[in-house]
């Protein structure tokens, strides 16, 4: 399971936003008289590891260990390490605060903490630059979390540089985004002020933020609540404050905090509009007709550009991520109208969507045009009726599949192949964005006229003549 599902998971499970930091101070945790070995301090922390670990696995989100802490201790501090990661409830996700920043060590150390240690997530140093994150990006399903910004007074002054409109920080937050798709790179921001996460928050709207040192004596938590929470009221994870670390009763003090929490995030998503108008802010001269949708499609991260690795291992300057539409019932609303625009010129009995991410779709399509709507499984159940096809349906009957991208084809053959293995007829296959490299030829060969609302193409040249693109940004595109 990849570190996103894994810690969705665990919110939806323990209702929590709040990690927990497995790294103690010795001089917090309850007093433990006797010995003062260094072995002796290592079952201390040992003991308060298992127990902080039991006490709140049905109360947090993610479990944040600190490599400094148990190398600082030495070869028995990394056996404490690993014993800790042990003991850890496997669907309880595991975020390895490590700051690596050594470009020629990095391929070694992601080898070591996503295949030895099996850990979800690691947080990384910016400033090599992308060389030095990619190499944590190889490992499908894992991903990293870029330091932002600390709240250390002593690096205000360079992480604040030129200046307070346009600081450093900002731009790493910028960089970030183009490093991996939103599931890959997360932002790990520490900082007591809400202006701070509210700017970085409004750059990247569709990251996850880590966020560090909220907490001190003028903390206001619905302040920083309000400006790091995504619309959805989520894309935030809120860190233990170290003071409760030494209550002897810490899972009712975390369950505490949880709910209060939880409080706040109900009365802002309450208080948030159920959909966000959005209006567009140019005009070209010669206009696409889907103007406004490829703008907000940019404008909410559905759209990225960058250098993203690929499930296959190519790289593309671009990265298309439509799960955030289902979302957004005006930009959901658009979606479906462009797609009825087409089906209602082509002939078809039921419409199949294809999981998972067209499913949605093909729902909403089918309510639309009052069509009956199947779908082929991904795997066909080892127990049950175990059916290929999900749904009602007569054999002889015509099928039209909807797609959400059309990269290589391949989901959308193999879903058609399944359907008609069934005796159902399969001529034509919709999808939203064709990424074009002659992918529409190929399905034509194998008997399938394939049909697109948008090709990558024209998404790039309207966003380029629009002025979300740069020159740069454009010409990578061109040259891919």
């Amino acid at each position: 399971m990849s570190f996103f599902d894994k810690l969705n998971e665990a919110i939806a499970r323990n209702q929590s936003l709040l990690f927990l930091g497995l790294d103690p101070n010795p001089e917090m945790m309850p007093a433990h008289p006797g010995n003062t070995s260094p072995e002796a301090l290592i079952e201390q922390l040992w003991d308060w590891l298992q127990f902080a670990i039991a006490e709140t696995a049905d109360l947090v989100c993610a479990y944040k260990p600190t490599l400094g802490f148990y190398t600082a201790l030495g070869a028995p501090g990394l056996e404490l390490l690993q014993r800790t990661l042990a003991a850890i409830p496997e669907h309880i996700p595991v975020i390895l605060d490590a700051k690596h920043a050594d470009l020629n060590t990095s391929t070694l150390i992601a080898r070591t903490v996503f295949e030895e240690w099996r850990v979800d997530a690691i947080t990384l140093n910016p400033y090599a630059g992308q060389d030095q994150i990619a190499p944590f990006l190889m490992y499908p399903g894992k991903a990293a979390f870029v330091l932002c910004c600390t709240s250390n007074p002593a690096a205000i002054a360079l992480q604040t540089y030129p200046n307070a409109q346009e600081p450093l920080y900002v731009q790493v937050v910028q960089e970030a985004r183009s490093w991996g798709t939103p599931e890959q790179v997360g932002l790990e921001v520490g900082t007591t002020s809400p202006e701070v996460l509210r700017k970085i928050r409004a750059i990247a709207p569709e990251r996850l933020i880590l966020a560090r040192s909220i907490w001190a004596e003028d903390s206001d938590l619905a302040a920083l609540l309000a400006a790091g929470l995504s619309f959805e009221g989520d894309g935030l994870l809120i860190p233990v404050p170290q003071d409760l670390v030494s209550n002897k009763h810490l899972g009712r003090a975390i369950q505490s905090l949880s709910e209060e929490v939880n409080q706040i995030r109900v009365e802002l998503v309450g208080q948030a509009s159920n959909c966000d108008l959005w209006i567009p802010d140019v005009c070209p001269l010669d206009q696409h007709p889907h103007l406004d949708l490829i703008l907000q499609l940019y404008d909410i991260g559905c759209i990225l550009f960058g250098e993203f690795v690929q499930a296959s291992g190519a790289t593309f300057p671009y990265y298309i991520d439509l799960r955030k539409i289902i979302s957004n019932p005006q930009i959901f609303h658009q979606v479906l109208t462009a797609y009825a625009d087409i089906l209602q010129d082509l002939s078809f009995d039921r419409i199949a969507g294809i999981p998972y991410g067209s499913l949605p779709t093909a729902t909403g399509l089918s309510l639309r045009l009052n069509y009956p709507m199947i779908f082929p499984r991904k795997e066909v159940k080892a127990h049950g009726t175990r059916r290929v096809i999900e749904g009602n349906f007569q054999p002889g009957e015509t099928v039209v599949v909807v797609d959400d991208i059309l990269i290589s084809g391949k989901s959308a053959i193999e879903g058609a192949e399944k359907l008609k293995s069934a005796g159902l007829n399969v001529e034509d296959i919709v999808v939203f964005i064709d990424h074009e490299q002659g992918v529409k030829t190929r399905l034509q060969e194998q008997g399938y006229q394939a049909h697109s609302v948008l090709s990558i193409s024209e998404i790039t040249h309207t966003l380029h003549q629009a002025g979300r693109l740069t020159d740069q940004q454009f010409q990578a595109f061109v040259e891919h």
